[in-house]
């Protein structure tokens, strides 16, 4: 199969904190020729950065917990257990929006970043592409209110020990993907990565 799509017309339908665009196209089919004319809205994100804090140490990972716009619809669950995370402003890198989200919204220095994974998150009508890095740090000191100011930031930040916060998953006290796909990395490679990492 040749995968060939055309965008036949572009509209943003809104700018603001986010950017919503209409597409119509159409897309090669796997039984051959073409798709009907599709109607489709792109929420368009940048490219992003999550950090999975790990102490291999102490065998903790720093968790966060914030209001997310997007949990509103289920009221009980619009205050989320995350790792860090941010976007890629113009001109950074990936590996220097780790080091700087982890300060930010956590008060963690990363002594060691590697990259875990790059996926898209809701590729049906996001854009957004994730770095997932696990970062080393020490948790010895992580705890209290961090985040910025002027971005009305409110974030509560606690190290766990890694049974608990895998608990956490099987308990679905973690509800969104970005840490599921984190913590379920750090148990498959946790014995691996704490021998690489070991002082």
């Amino acid at each position: 199969m040749n995968k060939q799509f055309e965008i036949i017309e572009r509209d943003i339908v809104y700018q603001g904190f986010f950017r919503l665009e209409k597409y119509r196209l159409k897309h090669s089919l796997f039984a051959g020729g073409w798709s009907a004319e599709l109607d489709r809205e792109l929420f368009r994100r940048g490219n992003c950065v999550a950090v999975l804090l790990y102490d291999p140490d102490l065998d903790q990972v720093v968790l966060i917990e914030q209001f997310r716009t997007g949990g509103i619809l289920q009221p009980e669950k619009a205050w989320m257990l995350e790792i860090v995370a941010g976007a890629i402003e113009e001109g950074e890198s990936a590996e220097e929006v780790a080091y700087r989200e982890s300060v930010e919204e956590a008060g963690c220095e990363i002594q060691q970043l590697m990259v875990i994974y790059e996926f898209f998150t809701t590729p049906g009508g996001s854009s957004e592409w994730i770095t997932l890095f696990c970062g080393r740090v020490d948790s010895s000191r992580v705890g209290g209110i961090h985040g910025l100011d002027h971005e009305h930031e409110d974030i509560l930040v606690r190290a766990v020990d890694f049974a608990e916060a895998y608990q956490m998953l099987a308990d679905r006290k973690i509800e969104s993907a970005i840490p599921i796909v984190a913590l379920q990395w750090l148990a498959l490679n946790r014995e691996q990565l704490r021998q690489q990492w070991a002082n």
